[in-house]
């Protein structure tokens, strides 16, 4: 047993309440198990409960052993002296409870099934821990509304990751966004350091060469530590000339972050996607502005699907000839982009200015999208759960991460679901 447990089990009621009597031999009924508190105090505030022919109104503490009390030192805490029962696990003090608290035994009383279930979720080793209880599927109200609870979590913790990016750079959403679509085109693998070289080049000084491309990708390459080596070819030493003095006039120090192109695809390789960006950013228009303006998600599908100048249609890295392919950003690598950037930034920005239209947008547009393909959403495939669109994958993808991984299956609807089904 857990106190997290028995906190599950007491916020749903889950145990007998015939006949309810206290430790103490008295009867007790129970009006109402109180308000779940996750801060400092007892752990349910405003219960009420029926002791004896007295009704008493105030919190409830839970412990796994009675001994735990006099253990957490409560008894010299004033914020537990408003307790009017302690609820229990295991009795394993027979004398008189502390302070003389009503307290109330759970062990006897509980489902020994639950017990059972609750400890197979947090032993099993499987794709999710309630893989083998979802024979059966969940309600179909309760799926859905889960599925838009996780979905609003992961958009409004990304809206909170933005948030700090704001204060980092004193609300400046240009910047934000910059430091964010650029750590978009590393993908997983080289996300942090196509970050660290959007946050060496600030905004505002690539706008002043919108109009030069081949100096936007001079920034890029260089700052990416890429423009080091000696080239024979005459397009990576222009770069090098370019970056050689745009370095010197705006003191730029390439960032330490190391490139990764092992075991990677060719189209995936990070001088690619730096050059894609580098289109990208020295397009005719602000991108974040024309995220804002525009209404049609094929629209801003179509602005992102760049492609690299001449030089990069027969090269996937400098100095190195390859047959000819033009480096076009491709669909499945636009919508990842759209679906993991472009509209949480849309919807935290509408969060952020209480501007409804934003986040509804971003919503619609989700909707609009295909579901990401990974591993992850094969395994959801596999338990016969596939997500319909990107607003179900989005949050298939964080149930999976931020509850199935760290087997939160109590803070789980569907965990709750599947535990509670032992009770009825």
């Amino acid at each position: 047993m857990t106190e997290r447990l028995l906190q599950y089990i007491w916020k749903l009621q889950h145990f007998n309440h015939g006949n309810l009597r206290t430790v103490q031999d008295e009867p007790l009924r129970i009006l109402y198990p109180g308000r779940f508190n996750t801060h400092q105090g007892p752990d349910f505030q405003e219960g009420k409960a029926l002791i004896g022919n007295t009704l008493w109104a105030g919190n409830i503490e839970l412990h796994v052993k009675t001994s735990d009390w006099k253990r957490h030192a409560h008894s010299e805490d004033a914020n537990y002296r408003n307790v009017i029962l302690h609820v229990v696990w295991e009795n394993d003090q027979k004398e008189e409870a502390p302070f003389g608290l009503p307290t109330l035994e759970l062990a006897p009383r509980v489902s020994k099934l639950l017990l059972h279930r609750y400890r197979e979720l947090m032993t099993r080793q499987a794709f999710i821990p309630c893989e083998r209880a979802l024979t059966d599927p969940p309600p179909a109200l309760l799926w859905s509304s889960w599925k838009d609870r996780m979905l609003a979590e992961r958009l409004q913790r990304r809206a909170a990751a933005m948030e700090n990016m704001l204060k980092e750079n004193n609300g400046h959403w240009e910047e934000a966004f910059w430091w964010l679509i650029a750590r978009s085109f590393g993908s997983r693998v080289n996300a942090e350091a196509f970050e660290a070289i959007a946050r060496s080049i600030p905004s505002r000084l690539l706008s002043r060469h919108r109009q030069q491309p081949h100096q936007v990708e001079a920034l890029l390459f260089g700052q990416a530590g890429l423009l080091q080596k000696p080239f024979e070819e005459a397009y990576p030493v222009m770069l090098q000339r370019e970056y050689a003095f745009l370095r010197h006039k705006y003191s730029l120090q390439p960032v330490s972050i190391p490139l990764h192109f092992l075991r990677m695809r060719p189209l995936n390789f990070p001088s690619v996607r730096l050059a894609q960006l580098a289109v990208l950013v020295a397009g005719p228009c602000r991108l974040f502005s024309k995220v804002l303006e525009t209404k049609c998600l094929d629209e801003l599908e179509e602005l992102l699907r760049v492609t690299a100048n001449d030089y990069w249609h027969y090269h996937f890295s400098f100095d190195a000839p390859a047959a000819f392919r033009p480096k076009r950003l491709g669909r499945e690598m636009v919508q990842n982009i759209l679906i993991n950037t472009l509209i949480p930034v849309l919807y935290g920005y509408g969060a952020h200015y209480g501007y409804p239209e934003y986040i509804d947008r971003a919503l619609g547009w989700l909707w609009q999208l295909p579901p990401e393909r990974n591993a992850i959403i094969r395994g959801w495939k596999g338990l016969e759960l596939p997500p319909s669109n990107a607003f179900e994958s989005q949050a298939l993808l964080e149930l999976r991460a931020n509850y199935c991984d760290g087997k939160r299956c109590l803070d789980c609807a569907v965990g709750n679901w599947i535990i509670g089904r032992a009770t009825s």
